[in-house]
C-alpha cells in the first residue's frame, strides 16, 4: 500500500477551505498535515515543509504568490481561487500546478454543453450568481466558459447572500432559446473534483494545467 498524499491547505478558515479541509480528512488515501490561515495564525510557510500538495482556496491578491511558494518548496500546488491569471505561472519550475476555475463535475459538463451549443446558435450570453463575499467578478467559471464558446459572449454577475454558485448560459437564434444551467447548492459539490485534483496533480506531465475537464 503506498503512502497517504500529505496535504495542507490554504486559506483553511474560509468556508471553502473547511469543506477541504473536511473532505482530505474523509479521504483513506490522504492525510491532512497543515492549515494555514491568518484566521488561525498559519502561515503558508509553516505548513510547506510536511505537504506533497498544497490546496489553494485564498484570494486573487495571494494565490499567485502561495503558488510560487509551493513550487520554491518542491510542492505541487492545487489552485481553486480565481481572479488571477495562470499565464504568470506558465515558466514556474520545481512542482506542479493545477487550476480549475470550477471543481464541480456538473458545471464542467455545463461548460462543455455550452462550448457545443455555442457552435451552432447565433449568440449567447452568461449570468453567474455568487453569495456576495465573492471578491472577483466576472466568477473563474463564467470567464473560462466564456472562453470556450465561440464569438463574443457577455457575463452579467450577481452578487447576493444566500446564494453558493450558479451559472446560467442562454442561447438564442431565430425563434429558439437554448439555456444551460448549473446550481451548486452545497460546497460538498466540489470536493470530489478538489480530491481528484490532488490524486493527479503529482503526475501531470505539463504546468500550469487549467481546467478540471483536462482530468476526466
Amino acid at each position: 500500500m503506498s503512502d497517504p498524499i500529505r496535504v495542507a491547505v490554504a486559506g483553511a478558515a474560509g468556508r471553502m477551505g473547511q469543506a477541504v479541509v473536511a473532505a482530505v480528512e474523509g479521504a483513506g488515501d490522504m492525510v491532512l498535515t497543515g492549515q494555514a490561515d491568518p484566521a488561525l495564525g498559519t502561515r503558508l510557510v509553516d505548513v510547506l515543509d510536511d505537504a506533497d500538495v498544497v490546496v489553494d482556496f485564498t484570494r486573487p491578491d495571494t494565490a499567485l504568490d502561495n503558488a510560487l511558494a509551493c513550487l520554491a518548496a518542491g510542492v505541487h500546488v492545487v489552485i481553486g481561487t480565481t481572479g488571477f491569471d495562470p499565464a504568470a505561472l506558465r515558466d514556474a519550475r520545481g512542482a506542479n500546478v493545477f487550476i480549475a476555475p470550477n471543481f464541480a463535475i456538473g458545471a464542467v459538463l455545463m461548460m462543455r454543453f455550452a462550448a457545443e451549443a455555442s457552435r451552432h446558435m447565433a449568440k449567447a450570453e452568461i449570468i453567474e450568481l455568487h453569495h456576495d463575499r465573492k471578491i472577483d467578478a466576472p466568477s473563474g467559471t463564467a470567464a473560462r466558459t466564456a472562453e470556450l464558446m465561440e464569438g463574443d459572449v457577455p457575463i452579467h454577475s450577481v452578487r447576493l447572500p444566500g446564494l453558493v454558485a450558479h451559472q446560467e448560459v442562454i442561447l438564442g437564434d431565430v425563434g429558439q432559446t437554448l439555456t444551460i444551467r448549473h446550481d451548486s447548492t452545497d460546497r460538498t459539490s466540489f470536493m470530489p473534483g478538489v480530491l481528484l485534483a490532488v490524486r493527479r496533480v503529482g503526475s501531470l506531465t505539463e504546468s500550469p494545467v487549467v481546467g478540471l475537464e483536462h482530468l476526466l
